[in-house]
């Protein structure tokens, strides 16, 4: 896919400010890349900055905003909207705070409060943790979970971007047994629909999607399990009935390499590590998770808050700049094809 000259407005929120979170978009805000490639603005409290800031041995200098069209996205200067949650808390890091959630939290509400009023194009968030989402009373699990049910979105699909490698799971936070049980004919094709209806929305005009098979060497004609015969190939075969370009399903040892020679445009996943263990592999600190099906593009890092290594000023960026740089990638990959589809209408 082409690169493209938009600069997206993308929110960048801070996390749990009890991890590292606010350490690594401190990372993300001295990047002059990210600057080239969006228009960003961090959402998250000034002393949380400030702090993480300080552990880092850099000075910011901020810009407090109260809407996003009050920022500057200007290098060099940190453009800041602060939610105001949770006042006059005491964070201490490393440690599962009710208030740290609830911070975190309310920086999520207000991404997607902005999104939804289609003042922002995309949104970039660092890790929120989900015990202290559960103990502050949060309902949703985590970052999927809350921009799906708070956008009131038909369906989220969750994609890891590394590379070339774009990798959808049709399964994620269940069991290993329970995802089994789930991989039916009828969920695999409604994703299969879901997944060529997104993938067009970015300009993929026929994507290429190729489906993961279960059992070693793809159940071996049923030798080593009926998954493939009873409800794989049915699906790719429906799918592909509906003009979808749906292909496999593929041997998980071998899927992954095949899409990295470019057979594919982007695999769906059977379940979690099926497709975290390739993509962590191949490069850890630029796998990336994307949510489509939202009014608006979501990246985020995958790793966690590390309370381990909160405020100690050793936290690695990397995967942040790169949620960043992608997020604002792929929505300006959508803002470019909407303004095709209007030009040629």
């Amino acid at each position: 896919m082409p690169e493209t000259q938009i600069r997206p407005v993308t929110a960048i929120t801070i996390g749990d400010p009890a991890g590292i979170g606010p350490e690594i978009v401190v990372d993300t805000v001295q990047s002059q890349m990210i600057y080239e490639v969006c228009k960003p603005f961090v959402i998250g409290a000034r002393e949380h900055l400030e702090e993480a800031a300080a552990v880092k041995g850099v000075k910011l200098t901020i810009n407090e905003i109260s809407e996003p069209e009050e920022a500057k996205y200007e290098f060099g200067t940190v453009d800041l909207l602060d939610t105001g949650a949770a006042p006059g808390a005491k964070i201490v890091y490393g440690e599962v705070q009710s208030d740290a959630a609830l911070r975190a939290y309310s920086y999520l509400e207000k991404s997607i409060e902005l999104g939804l009023a289609g003042r922002l194009d995309a949104v970039s968030t660092a890790p929120i943790h989900k015990v202290a989402l559960k103990e502050a009373g949060v309902d949703h699990i985590g970052h999927t979970e809350i921009f799906e049910a708070l956008t009131e979105s038909p369906y989220a699909l969750t994609m890891f971007n590394v590379h070339k490698l774009r990798v959808f799971f049709l399964t994620r936070h269940v069991s290993v047994r329970k995802a089994c049980d789930q991989i039916t004919k009828e969920r695999t094709l409604a994703y299969l629909k879901d997944i060529d209806r997104e993938m067009r929305t970015y300009g993929f005009e026929n994507p290429s999607i190729a489906v993961a098979a279960l059992n070693p060497h793809g159940g071996d004609g049923g030798l080593f399990g009926t998954e493939e015969i009873e409800h794989l190939i049915p699906a790719v075969e429906e799918a592909q009935a509906m003009g979808i370009n749906a292909r496999g399903p593929f041997p998980g040892d071998s899927i992954f390499a095949f899409a990295l020679d470019g057979q594919h445009d982007c695999i769906l996943s059977l379940y979690h590590d099926q497709g975290h263990i390739a993509c962590k592999t191949l490069d850890f600190e630029k796998a990336v998770t994307i949510t489509m099906g939202l009014p608006f593009m979501r990246s985020s890092v995958d790793h966690g808050t590390a309370f381990d290594i909160a405020g100690k000023g050793i936290a690695n960026g990397g995967s942040m700049v790169e949620s960043t740089r992608v997020a604002a990638y792929y929505a300006g990959l959508k803002m470019a094809h909407e303004a095709k589809l209007a030009a040629t209408a």
